[in-house]
């Protein structure tokens, strides 16, 4: 238990998938503009990557292993991971329309967030339990959500402030994000 614990810590803030492993960047760029948007796809996110992970694991092992389908991994993760995404959206735009529209084009987007993937291929490569798997894939997601919720709180008060003309915008926004990989980044070596 204590493991799974270490486990999920780790990947939530010490081995963060988009500050320490460049993971996801799309959404955390694209959406990253406005706290509410940045949280609800954070939740989806969330959500997507560990149904992912978990859906994976049991394909791996349940059906490719067994069946010495190993070199089929990644069109079948990512036909799995587009089903899991498509069941999400079809959620989210019934029970959640404002999310929906606020989401925009980025909840499809899920599909191709290299984060979910990456996930599901590390655990399976880690030869991770189910139990680890999950709880990679839960500390993976938590850390997704809390990064991209911080830089849309930090993108809304660099909006607020004032910044050279030839930084608005996108440039200081990158540059931020830099800076905030390198903080993580600081983290790694201690663990």
């Amino acid at each position: 238990m204590s493991e799974g614990i270490l486990i999920l810590l780790s990947a939530a803030f010490v081995n963060n998938v988009v500050l320490a492993k460049f993971l996801g960047l799309c959404p955390f760029m694209g959406v990253s503009g406005k706290i509410g948007s940045a949280l609800g796809m954070g939740i989806a996110t969330t959500f997507v990557l560990t149904m992912a992970a978990i859906t994976t694991w049991l394909l791996e092992f349940f059906i490719l292993v067994p069946l010495n389908l190993e070199y089929m991994r990644i069109i079948a993760f990512i036909l799995l991971i587009a089903a899991v995404v498509q069941l999400t959206e079809l959620y989210v735009k019934k029970y959640d329309p404002a999310l929906y529209q606020m989401l925009g084009v980025f909840l499809p987007l899920i599909t191709t967030n290299c984060a979910v993937l990456g996930v599901a291929l590390l655990a399976v490569q880690e030869q991770l339990s189910f139990f680890n798997t999950v709880m990679f894939s839960v500390g993976s997601a938590i850390g997704f959500t809390v990064v991209i919720v911080l830089f849309a709180g930090l993108r809304s008060q660099l909006s607020l402030n004032h910044v050279p003309a030839a930084l608005k915008g996108s440039p200081i926004a990158f540059i931020t994000a830099g800076l905030l990989s390198m903080a993580f980044m600081g983290f790694s070596g201690i663990v």
